[in-house]
């Protein structure tokens, strides 16, 4: 028999142990106080099994009821506690007091007549037997024990139909021990006469309150808000286990969410409609992609509060337990992050037009110091303008066709560079730029400088700009608008594609005009015949590569001049 108190001593001393390695702050007093009783009593009921004399059977016993008086009224109380409801202290005092009045009762045992009216330690049948009758108070004592059972059985069962928010596994965890130990007290000795079994009914229940302190280790959502450092009233926090059963939250959680008050403890989410549409989507994502940004969202509550939710693994000691949907107010930082949305668009906007502005006053210069070099020349009136404008032409076309892959700022830039290219006339003397005539040879030479000057004095204009990519295209466009695809043109003798591309197309809008326009050497030449002079320069004077870009341009360029005035 002594081998069985002993091993249960030591049982209830390992489960201590293990007690104390799971224990956090946070963990109800009443845990604490049941872990360390156990034990004690425990080894009260090993003495009993070594007394071989009635003082120490007297002083075994005295420990012993350590248990009997104290560990139901503690139970008891971890009942109120773990159910969530508050015990007047006044109340908790008086069966505190009254506990300890029936134990200090105990302690006159074997000198007063109290709790036992007589006791000793005899030998019967050749082993020793602990003969005792009981005292008026030992009743007292057995309707104590009683009443604190009743009483913990009564709020089990209340939490258990008007309180959700309370685990249904740990109402169980608290039954069980309790009614354990009650029958193991009272009916044990019946079934067992020869045996003790209440240290076995509270070992047992050790184990039921272990499990209940990893239980709590999840379901402390408050806790878990003071890890995070976060305050309550702007925290949102709902826990769940690794299969999306609902652990738990906090009462500013229940505010935002209002269908948690009807979700029970440990049922999952998907019995809600509600949080199934609302929060297991995030979940979902989470435990899938928890890397996922997604995992984040914001959710408006109806008084106008705007909370950033973000899921979390729960980890006890490194493991992976469940999650936690934790939301901060967010309102206040969303409200300045509109704020400054607000003023950025509107500085993007007031910076649109300012720049638009500016690009406005750029072109009108450009197109003014065109127009002030074209005044010179009496033989191109309206060149500038009918040359940008049939560049423009030939790259619509070459848009429609996708004959060649040109980004938007290239064609942007080619428009506006256009008017550009004849830049270069403003250093060729007036008696040539003006003479009414064909020019003599030596004349020409000169008048082919304009090209490289343009491309000079383009160079000069543009070079503080902070547009790089518009200054080498203008440039080129006046530098090389005269060179030949064959190698033959000017100023350089450029061959193929060594002619920049911008150059090309500008090449033919320039000659083009120059066919079709009316100049003082020359009557204005008909359509067909301009069209059969840029056909044959394809491939000798002009680009083939355009070839298909001007066909497809060939209608508007003729309804475009058709409809300059005479």
């Amino acid at each position: 028999m002594e081998t069985y108190y002993l091993v249960l001593f030591i049982l209830s001393g390992i489960l201590t142990g293990v007690y104390l390695l799971l224990w956090r702050k946070s963990f109800d007093l009443h845990l604490t106080l049941i872990f360390m009783l156990v034990p004690v009593t425990n080894l009260g009921f090993l003495l009993q099994a070594q007394a071989r004399s009635t003082e120490a059977m007297l002083a075994a016993t005295r420990i012993a009821y350590l248990g009997g008086c104290f560990l139901q009224p503690i139970i008891m109380f971890s009942v109120f506690s773990l159910c969530g409801i508050r015990l007047p202290k006044a109340v908790r005092a008086g069966f505190a007091a009254f506990s300890a009045l029936i134990y200090l009762s105990v302690q006159t045992i074997g000198t007063g007549g109290w709790f036992y009216s007589d006791a000793e330690l005899q030998e019967i049948d050749g082993r020793l037997v602990f003969v005792k009758e009981y005292g008026i108070l030992h009743a007292v004592f057995y309707g104590m024990v009683l009443v604190y059972f009743a009483i913990s059985i009564a709020v089990i069962f209340y939490s258990l139909v008007r309180k959700n928010q309370v685990s249904r596994k740990i109402l169980l965890l608290l039954f069980l021990p309790d009614a354990v130990c009650m029958s193991f007290f009272f009916i044990g000795r019946q079934v067992f006469p020869g045996i003790e079994l209440t240290p076995a009914g509270y070992t047992f229940a050790q184990v039921c309150y272990l499990i209940i302190g990893f239980r709590l280790s999840l379901y402390n959502v408050e806790d878990s808000a003071a890890n995070a450092m976060l305050q309550a009233d702007n925290l949102c926090l709902i826990s769940v286990d690794h299969r999306f059963a609902y652990l738990g939250s906090n009462d500013t959680a229940r505010d935002v969410f209002p269908d948690l008050n009807n979700l029970v403890v440990d049922l999952g989410f998907r019995r809600s409609k509600a949080m199934r549409e609302k929060i297991l989507p995030w979940l979902e994502t989470y435990r899938d992609h928890p890397e996922d940004t997604e995992a984040n969202r914001h959710f408006e509550e109806k008084d106008g509060k705007i909370w950033l939710f973000s899921v979390r693994p729960l980890k006890i000691r490194s493991r992976l337990r469940g999650y936690e949907i934790v939301g901060q107010d967010d309102t206040l930082d969303r409200s300045y992050i509109n704020l400054l949305s607000f003023f950025k668009e509107k500085l993007e906007q007031e910076v649109e037009e300012k720049t638009a502005h500016i690009v406005a006053m750029h072109d009108n210069l450009i197109m003014s110091m065109a127009v002030m070099v074209e005044s010179r020349d009496n033989s191109t009136g309206g060149h500038i303008r009918r040359t940008r404008e049939g560049v423009r032409i030939l790259v619509d076309a070459i848009r429609e066709t996708g004959a060649l892959d040109l980004p938007e700022d290239f064609t942007r830039n080619l428009i506006k560079a256009a008017p550009m290219h004849d830049l270069g006339k403003i250093a060729v003397d007036d008696s040539i730029l003006r003479k009414p005539g064909r020019f003599e040879p030596w004349e020409f030479e000169i008048m082919k400088t304009h090209a490289a000057e343009g491309a000079r004095i383009v160079h000069e204009i543009l070079k503080d700009t902070d547009d790089g990519a518009f200054h080498k295209l203008a440039e080129n466009v006046a530098h090389y608008h005269h060179e030949r695809w064959d190698g033959s043109g000017y100023p350089d003798g450029l061959k193929g594609e060594a002619i920049p591309l911008e150059a090309r197309i500008m090449a033919v809008a320039d000659v083009y005009d120059a066919l079709v326009s009316r100049r003082v050497y020359k009557e204005k030449m008909s359509f067909e015949k301009a069209d059969s002079i840029i056909r044959e320069g394809m491939g000798s004077q002009f680009d083939p590569a355009l070839s298909p870009v001007y066909e497809a341009a060939r209608p508007r360029l003729e309804a475009y001049y058709a409809a300059l005035p005479e």
